[in-house]
Formats: C-alpha cells, sequence, structure tokens
C-alpha cells in the first residue's frame, strides 16, 4: 500500500487555504463538493507525491484542538482483493456508493480511527 492523503477539518476555508498556500508553499490540486454539504480541497507539493485533503463542512459546525483529524488514506492496486480481505475478517466497512467518481472503502483501525482505502487510478 501506499499513503495517499490525510484529511482535516477546517472551519475557515480561506484562512486555510492561505496558511497551506501562501505560508507552506503547498498549491491547490483539485476541490470537488459534495453536494451542498462539504468542499474538499486537496493539496499537494511540487512532487505531488503526497496530499492534506481539507475537508470544509458547510454547516458552521466547530471543531476542538484533538477532533479536527479525519482519516487516513492508502491506495491499493486491487480493492477487490482488499474487500474480500476485509469481509474474510469480519470488519465493518463502508463502501463508496456506485456514483462516485472514485472506487473506496472506509474501515476502522483498532483505535477506531477512519482508513480510507482507494482503488490507484
Amino acid at each position: 500500500m501506499k499513503l495517499a492523503h490525510t484529511m482535516i477539518r477546517v472551519t475557515d476555508l480561506d484562512a486555510t487555504l492561505e496558511f497551506y498556500t501562501a505560508f507552506l508553499g503547498l498549491r491547490e490540486i483539485r476541490r470537488s463538493a459534495i453536494g451542498d454539504e462539504a468542499t474538499l480541497v486537496f493539496l499537494g507539493d511540487e512532487a505531488e507525491s503526497y496530499f492534506i485533503e481539507l475537508t470544509y463542512n458547510h454547516d458552521g459546525r466547530t471543531y476542538e484542538p484533538g477532533n479536527q483529524f479525519g482519516h487516513l488514506a492508502f491506495t491499493v492496486e486491487d480493492l477487490g482483493a482488499v474487500i474480500a480481505e476485509v469481509e474474510r475478517r469480519e470488519w465493518w466497512f463502508r463502501e463508496s456508493k456506485p456514483t462516485s467518481n472514485s472506487r473506496y472503502i472506509f474501515v476502522k483501525d483498532p483505535n477506531g480511527y477512519d482508513i480510507e482505502i482507494l482503488q490507484a487510478k
């Protein structure tokens, strides 16, 4: 597996983008919306070998330090094989909707953290 991105939830998307782009030198790679619910912005460095996903929820919720963390994401060549292994272990997982632009699942690590596993493109 290859580490893909780390997601953090943000309350001020503009200020956060300013920090990560103007201050840290990352650049916006892509932006997408999850309906009216949220905006996702992926940032990367020059090599684009690793990404930070900024998730801005439109409902005005706030976060306290420590609960902004969202999930770790990994890419795999054969998501079907991973799903088969998760099912064999009888772990809970949630699969992407068929209408999604990408195919992925979410599983929980032993501590309850979300781990996203994406089909490599």
